[in-house]
C-alpha cells in the first residue's frame, strides 16, 4: 500500500497530511501542524479520529525553525508513528498557478520556475508554498511532487468577470480577477454532486469564511464569480485583511501619509481585517464573546459585506437555489450565519433557527426557496485526490 503526504505551507505554519491511497477515495491516516514557523515552532499531531498524538511539543532547532526543519520535524513525528508508510507522492497546496493551471499539476523544474516568477502576484503566499516544495524534494527525491492550486477553479469564468477596466495590455500580462480557495471550492461542488445533486446542477453561492474568507458563485458546480479578485485581499473582511478597498485609498497612503510599499503590504495583509477594526482580535470568537462596541462594529461590518457580496453573486448568477457555509467561521458560527442570512427574505434566504443553533447541515426553512446548508471542507482530501491521479502518472 502507497501513501501521500500533504502540506500546505505558509508565512508562519506548515500543515499536513498522511493519507493511505487505495482503489477506493485517499483515506486519512493523520493529520498535523507546524505552528510559528520561522520563530520557536511547535508541532501538533492527531490520529484519523482526532486523537492527539503530539501536543504542541517544541521543534528543536538550533536558531529559529524554517520550512525544511519543520518539514523534518512532521516527517520524523509521522514515521515514528506510522513506521510503515510508503510515501511516494507529495500534493502541495500552492495558491497562485496563474494563467496555464486549471487543475492540478506535477512539479518539474521548469514549472516551479514559472510559478516562482507568479510570486509578485501573491508575495505573502506563494513564496512560502514554494519554500514547502522545496523542503519536501530534499526529503523525498523520487517522489512525485503534484501541486494543487487555489486559482484553478476560477480559471473558467467569463471574461466580464475576469477582467479590469485598465487598458488591455494589462489583462495580456496576468492583471487579472483569479479568485482563490479554490480547493475549498472544488470539495465543495464535489459534496454537492455526491449529496445534493439537484443543488450541484443550479446556481449556488459558496462561503468560505475563516481567517480567510470569499464567496464563490457557481452554476453547475463550476465558478462563476469569485469576491477575490487579482489578490487574496479583495472581497470580504478578512481576519487581518481588509477586503474590497477603493484603490484611492492607496494613493492616499503613499502621497499623503507617506506610508511605503512595505508599510502599506503590512497593513492590508495583517493589521486590518476584524483585528483593525475591533482593535482586540482578528478571532471571530473572541469578537463574539465581546462586550466592546468596536467588536460588535466589527462583527457588523463582517456580516454587511458578507451579504452585499452574496446580493452580487447572485445577480452573477442569475438567481439562486442555494447557499453552503464553509470553513471555520462558516461551520461553526451560529451568529455569523444568522447575521448574514437576516434580512435576504426578498431573495428567498430562510432560516431555522434551531437547525442553525445545531449546526445542521441544512439550515433553511423546510419550504424556503433557497436551501442553505452547512458543509464543513476538505482542502486536504482534493489534495490527496490529486496525489491518487497524478502520482500514477508521474511515477
Amino acid at each position: 500500500m502507497t501513501h501521500a503526504l500533504t502540506l500546505n505551507a505558509g508565512s508562519s505554519s506548515l500543515k499536513f497530511g498522511l493519507f493511505e491511497l487505495g482503489a477506493d477515495d485517499p483515506a486519512l491516516i493523520a493529520s498535523g501542524k507546524a505552528d510559528r514557523v520561522g520563530g520557536d515552532a511547535t508541532l501538533t499531531l492527531k490520529d484519523a479520529a482526532g486523537a492527539k498524538l503530539i501536543d504542541a511539543a517544541a521543534i528543536p532547532a538550533e536558531g529559529v525553525v524554517d520550512h525544511h526543519e519543520a518539514l523534518a520535524a512532521a516527517l520524523k513525528a509521522l514515521l515514528d508513528h506510522f513506521p510503515v508508510a510508503q510515501i511516494n507522492t507529495v500534493g502541495h497546496r500552492v495558491v497562485h498557478g496563474g494563467l496555464d493551471h486549471s487543475g492540478p499539476a506535477v512539479l518539474t523544474p521548469g514549472i516551479i520556475d514559472k510559478l516562482s516568477q507568479l510570486s509578485p502576484f501573491a508575495p505573502l503566499h506563494q513564496p512560502h508554498n514554494l519554500a514547502g516544495v522545496r523542503a519536501a524534494m530534499a526529503a523525498f527525491p523520487k517522489a512525485v511532487q503534484v501541486a494543487c492550486f487555489d486559482t484553478a477553479f476560477h480559471r473558467h469564468h467569463p471574461f466580464v468577470n475576469d477582467v479590469f477596466a485598465l487598458p488591455r495590455e494589462y489583462y495580456d500580462k496576468g492583471v487579472r480577477r483569479y479568485g482563490f480557495h479554490g480547493l475549498s471550492y472544488d470539495y465543495i461542488s464535489g459534496e454537492l454532486a455526491r449529496i445534493a445533486p439537484d443543488l450541484h446542477a443550479g446556481r449556488v453561492v459558496v462561503a468560505h469564511l475563516g481567517n480567510g474568507a470569499s464567496m464563490c458563485g457557481m452554476r453547475g458546480g463550476r465558478s462563476v464569480a469569485s469576491s477575490m479578485g487579482f489578490s487574496a485581499l479583495d472581497g470580504l473582511p478578512m481576519g487581518t485583511r481588509t477586503g474590497q478597498l477603493d484603490p484611492g485609498v492607496l494613493l492616499y497612503l503613499l502621497q499623503q501619509e507617506g506610508l511605503s510599499v512595505e508599510q502599506i503590504i503590512t497593513l492590508l495583509y495583517k493589521k486590518s481585517g476584524l483585528l483593525g477594526l475591533s482593535g482586540i482580535s482578528h478571532d471571530m470568537r473572541t469578537l463574539e464573546a465581546s462586550d466592546s462596541e468596536a467588536a460588535q462594529q466589527a462583527i457588523a461590518y463582517y456580516t454587511f459585506r458578507a451579504r452585499r457580496e452574496l446580493g452580487g453573486l447572485a445577480a452573477a448568477l442569475e438567481g439562486l437555489d442555494g447557499v453552503v457555509f464553509c470553513g471555520g467561521i462558516g461551520e461553526n458560527s451560529r451568529l455569523i450565519r444568522e447575521r448574514i442570512c437576516d434580512g435576504l427574505h426578498w431573495i428567498g434566504i430562510e432560516i431555522d433557527d434551531d437547525a442553525n443553533a445545531a449546526n445542521a447541515p441544512v439550515i433553511s426553512r423546510q419550504n424556503a426557496p433557497v436551501k442553505v446548508m452547512v458543509i464543513p471542507t476538505n482542502e486536504e482530501l482534493v489534495i490527496a485526490r490529486a496525489c491518487a491521479t497524478l502520482g500514477k502518472r508521474g511515477a
